[in-house]
């Protein structure tokens, strides 16, 4: 998948799914399906870029024409060559997700944003549906002022190129978010542009699927509705980096998780886990980086049969027992052992199992953690 910053380095034409799309969702992947071409579905590779050249030739765009709002960084580094993005038809649109760049709400607010699904899992889960490129828009001051009229012409139609757009029912664009999705299908319409309004969507027991609710339902340590709006377990993933190594101490190692800071944290607590340890993560470090990333099967493509998924108890708060004053992440895997700093482990949520909690000892903190242990296990040998 190619992943880029500039409208200017993007493959086009494009096929458009359009929003913020944070922690992809099941109502989300209603908004991405109608763009994806399936006959070229190849969830196994991703080239990530603040910027870059066309893969194939782009007849009638002019590579170095300005955009009122460029939403450039050049970097004439990046790679020229991704697998899976051949096609007999140079003139098939390219399946594109277009999101933003700080997230809106963080622009305007100036308060960050703790996210569901920061980048680079984004780019992964984009990957795994058969997305062929996500195109980040620097969300600035120029963008928020343009006009919903201007943005489809400047972005979607002269920068993009795009024959067909797809948006959820709620979306709303343009200066102070003037623009619906109706107005969007009419003023794409005089362009010969398709517009897809996804329907907003629910879950069984009639909620809404939407990232609030998700968050208020892992806020909660509510991990059944939060798999139901995901589609998913909601996962945590991270590098494993050294900590006070006092797990070892008493009998239960832990690997400590540096996640994205801007990732949403679950309701403080201990939780039954499936891990999986990553041979690659996509590592996305500044706008000129570029990376070819071949990822194993994972679950996120729900794909797993050949992957080694392990068990384990994790702890996610402050370590009061031990006067913690910072979150921290921390994963006991049953019944293994090894080496595991610098690797990537994504946790996926099985079960909340009880609050944080401080204790009189280490003593008594041990033989809780055996106790989460042993109620861990039953849960995660449950056939699912």
């Amino acid at each position: 998948m190619w992943v880029t910053s500039s409208c200017n380095a993007a493959l086009t034409p494009t096929s458009v799914a359009l929003g913020n799309f944070d922690g992809l969702h099941l109502g989300h992947r209603q908004v991405v399906q109608p763009i994806l071409n399936r006959s070229t579905f190849e969830p196994n590779s991703a080239t990530v870029s603040a910027s870059g050249q066309s893969l194939r030739s782009n007849p009638g765009k002019d590579q170095n024409s300005e955009s009122k709002h460029p939403a450039t960084c050049n970097n004439d580094s990046a790679s020229n060559s991704l697998s899976g993005l051949t096609s007999d038809a140079d003139d098939r649109p390219y399946s594109t997700v277009v999101t933003f760049d700080p997230h809106p709400q963080e622009f305007f607010t100036g308060q960050p944003k703790k996210l569901l699904t920061p980048l680079a899992e984004k780019v992964e889960l984009l990957a795994a549906m058969g997305v062929e490129q996500l195109v980040l828009l620097p969300f600035d001051r120029e963008l928020a002022a343009l006009t919903a009229a201007e943005f489809v012409e400047e972005i979607l139609v002269r920068q993009l190129q795009a024959s067909r757009i797809s948006v959820g029912l709620d979306f709303r664009f343009g200066r102070g978010r003037a623009g619906t999705a109706v107005d969007l299908q009419s003023i794409a319409s005089s362009y010969g542009i398709d517009v897809t309004l996804a329907p907003l969507y629910s879950c069984g027991e009639g909620d809404r699927i939407s990232s609030s609710a998700i968050r208020e339902a892992l806020a909660s340590g509510d991990l059944r509705k939060a798999h139901q709006l995901l589609g998913r377990p909601y996962s945590l993933v991270g590098t494993v980096v050294g900590g006070q190594r006092l797990g070892r101490t008493i009998g239960f190692p832990t690997a400590n998780i540096e996640l994205p800071p801007e990732k949403f944290l679950p309701r403080f607590g201990v939780y039954a886990v499936q891990v999986l340890i990553k041979n690659q993560a996509v590592e996305i470090k500044d706008p000129s980086f570029s990376y070819d990333w071949k990822h194993p099967q994972s679950p996120i493509s729900g794909k797993a049969s050949d992957l080694s998924i392990l068990s384990g108890v994790m702890n996610v708060g402050c370590r009061p027992t031990v006067d913690g004053q910072q979150p921290t992440i921390e994963i006991h895997l049953l019944d293994w052992s090894g080496d595991l700093y610098g690797q990537t482990l994504s946790a996926s949520l099985v079960e909340y199992l009880r609050p944080e909690q401080k204790f009189a000892s280490l003593d008594a903190l041990k033989t809780q953690i055996q106790a989460d242990c042993d109620v861990a296990r039953k849960v995660l040998s449950k056939p699912t």
